[in-house]
């Protein structure tokens, strides 16, 4: 391999721990690189399926692959890049191929190497964002990029262009006789099939959108084993429901802007679900021992700032009913945080505007790469 590394390229590492979201970050920041630093990309991904769901340009039957302007290609343990980039961006620390870091660290120039960590809204991210770390064996360092809210975090990734899309889109969008509009893109949840009762059995007519794959055992719970098949619904009472083929990463944030409300999960939706500027519930990853409610906390902490009390209380009882699988409190708290969508959303505007004046993510990274050449 050589001890030359490509300044211009950048290799970005991504394994798929469960569902989409390491996937879906991965593949925005890729394409982003490309599209809006001219730099030559090469996304290193052990699950092309996964991709290929919502990127229908992948092939999953083809290792090496070129996909809105990435280079893609299948990640295995023994693998060796052809060339050194100049970046290294670890997706997550999912580790990097023993080969490929052994080229690293016996390369004269190796590649600046980029950590980049699961988002958190914790006091304490702020203060290890950036940090150097000595790998134990190999004379290489690398750093930690922490996603976040604040100044001193690496922030979020956000398109050029984005909130003004959002806008013309939104502008187009509402009638008020339509029926109350909910995208569901969470994580199994014990609290949806009386969720369901609740929407069908209540005053307004709701629309709920729902992704294939998403909520299944509580859709067949519900709907007593006649799950609709993607492209068909389901109604009753005041509830509709609408089972819908994955989309594009674009599709997806037209689907957050066009909702009232945003049940959303992970990372990924998460964060486009505050771009989107709309009522929304966060379902952080559930971990051992309660410890996404930390999480959880922590994000509802900063987000409910400025906040009328009231709102905020019927925001927080909710997000943490739901998340704890109470079913009997999700239902009770589900009026309080309806009455509330209209204050969540002027809120969710204001907040988008707060978080845009935040150093984007991509462009950070890529000014940390260039003040290290």
């Amino acid at each position: 391999m050589g001890d030359h590394t490509s300044g211009k390229r950048w290799d970005v590492f991504c394994r798929v721990v469960d569902n989409f979201g390491d996937a879906g970050v991965c593949w925005r920041l890729a394409r982003q690189l490309v599209a809006e630093h001219g730099l030559d990309v090469t996304l290193w991904i052990d699950r092309r399926a996964t991709l290929a769901r919502f990127e229908p340009a992948i092939d999953t039957d083809t290792p090496i692959q070129s996909a809105a302007g990435v280079t893609v290609r299948s990640l295995v343990d023994d693998e060796a890049a052809p060339s050194l980039p100049g970046m290294v961006v670890e997706g997550f620390g999912c580790g990097l191929p023993t080969r490929y870091l052994d080229a690293m660290a016996n390369a004269a120039h190796p590649p600046c190497w980029i950590n980049l960590e699961y988002l958190s809204a914790e006091p304490w991210v702020d203060t290890a964002h950036a940090l150097a770390s000595v790998h134990p064996r190999l004379p290489l360092t690398r750093h930690f990029w922490f996603p976040g809210f604040t100044q001193r975090t690496g922030g979020l990734i956000r398109e050029a262009g984005l909130l003004d899309a959002r806008n013309r889109w939104q502008r187009r969008q509402r009638n008020d006789r339509d029926p109350l509009r909910i995208l569901l893109f969470s994580y199994p949840n014990a609290t949806l099939p009386a969720l369901f009762d609740a929407w069908a059995e209540g005053d307004e007519a709701i629309a709920c959108l729902v992704p294939e794959g998403v909520a299944t055992a509580a859709l067949d719970t519900w709907l007593q084993g006649d799950v609709p098949h993607p492209g068909h619904g389901a109604t009753r009472g005041r509830l509709s429901i609408d089972v819908v083929p994955f989309t594009t990463q674009e599709g997806f944030d037209r689907r957050l802007w066009s909702a009232d409300v945003n049940f959303v999960r992970g990372e990924d939706s998460f964060v486009r679900a505050q771009w989107a500027a709309r009522a929304f519930v966060w379902q952080p990853y559930p971990q051992a021992q309660n410890a996404h409610r930390l999480k959880l906390d922590a994000f509802l902490a900063r987000f409910t700032c400025g906040l009328e009390a009231s709102a905020s209380h019927a925001l927080a009882a909710f997000w943490h009913a739901f998340n704890g699988e109470d079913v009997n409190g999700a239902v009770a708290a589900w009026p309080a945080y309806r009455a509330g969508i209209t204050s969540y959303a002027a809120h969710g505007r204001r907040w988008a505007v707060e978080l845009a004046a935040i150093p984007e993510l991509t462009a950070g990274l890529v000014d940390f790469w260039r003040r290290r050449l």
